[in-house]
């Protein structure tokens, strides 16, 4: 195990990388590629018989394609102490924008007319990148303070960087045995612990991911085996999850299962297609790699893809920090807004 990763330095080069810390670990596996281009795809089932690092976005394009790092550097690294980041300001006091208000009432509309079952909203907040910031810092922060994610770095010319720390589990496992998790509904701390009582809203906004993973993987003749809901911490906040384990038929193709899983109604919404497009139609902006895929694809050996959530594009002059929530007709305004800010909060914590 090596001892010093230079992240920020390898930024700088423009080094195509990715530097990750899986829940419960106490080490950093990073993944390099020097000897040529990451590869790129514009089609999830074109993983299928792939390895390698894949970064994949909410919605494909030609300016956000699916990379795949093909690691010829790959090294395991201690987490290094770092100073940890100013404890004030742990609420952002931000006044509830107006369009975020009028994307709310488009949303409930198309639900109240039952054109949807849910739909999720998100929203981006641009924060000033002052002089100093380190990539690197910031993400050794997130390693040591959210232990029980998913935590990762990322950098290649075509995506630039991206921080992260994400409880959500896309699919995970190698050759016949299998994972993933229904992942929905959140509710803050309550004094440090688990909070004991979910409302109804919450509840049935889990109920319709966990009903829709089971009816996608039942239609791959697959027959998981299911546990939950239970809560689940991830920094300060609690979210409902259900674990769904199975055996992939030898006949099934790996990219195939990406492609109805992704994305997920916990980020886009109910039916699924028409979700997407009225998402990408109406909510005012490109999610780009936030509410995508990361993570490695490697289905003979392991496999650890992960939902992009709680996560941080870095640009030249901006921090752009991304948020949603899951939305039914009985959703509240002001609690759906106050929960995009908790969720913000994951990376404005340790900037």
């Amino acid at each position: 195990m090596k001892d010093e990763l230079e992240i920020d330095a390898l930024i700088r080069q423009n080094r195509t990388f990715a530097v990750y810390r899986l829940p419960g670990e106490n080490q950093l596996h990073f993944c390099g590629q020097t000897k040529s281009s990451a590869r790129i795809f514009s089609a999830i089932e074109s993983l299928n018989e792939q390895n390698g690092f894949v970064i994949a976005p909410f919605q494909t394009s030609e300016i956000c394609p699916i990379v795949v790092i093909d690691a010829d550097e790959e090294n395991v690294f201690k987490i290094p102490d770092v100073v940890a980041a100013n404890g004030k300001n742990e609420v952002f006091n931000e006044e509830m924008s107006p369009s975020y208000q009028s994307l709310f009432n488009t949303f409930t509309q198309a639900l109240a007319e039952k054109t949807f079952e849910k739909l999720v909203l998100s929203r981006r907040l641009a924060i000033p990148r002052k002089s100093g910031f380190s990539p690197e810092t910031v993400f050794y922060r997130a390693c040591k303070r959210y232990t029980r994610s998913y935590v990762y770095l990322f950098h290649t010319p075509q995506t630039g960087t991206w921080i992260g720390s994400t409880p959500e589990i896309l699919l995970s496992g190698k050759e016949n045995q299998w994972h993933t998790v229904a992942l929905a509904g959140t509710q803050p701390l309550l004094n440090g612990h688990l909070p004991e009582t979910w409302d109804e809203k919450k509840r049935k906004e889990q109920q319709l991911v966990t009903d829709y993973i089971h009816n996608c993987l039942l239609s791959f003749d697959v027959c998981p085996e299911e546990k939950g809901p239970y809560p689940m911490q991830a920094g300060e906040l609690v979210h409902l999850r259900t674990d769904f384990h199975f055996s992939l038929p030898e006949n099934q193709t790996f990219g195939k299962l990406l492609n109805a899983l992704h994305p997920t109604p916990a980020v886009c919404g109910l039916p699924k297609e028409k979700a997407f497009q009225f998402i990408v139609d109406n909510e005012g902006y490109d999610r780009r790699y936030y509410s995508g895929f990361i993570g490695r694809l490697h289905p003979k050996e392991q496999t650890d893809l992960y939902v992009n959530l709680r996560c941080m594009q870095i640009e030249d002059k901006h921090l752009l920090l991304y948020a949603g929530g899951g939305l039914l007709a009985s959703s509240d305004l002001r609690e759906e807004w106050l929960e995009t800010e908790d969720k913000l909060l994951t990376m404005y914590r340790i900037i």
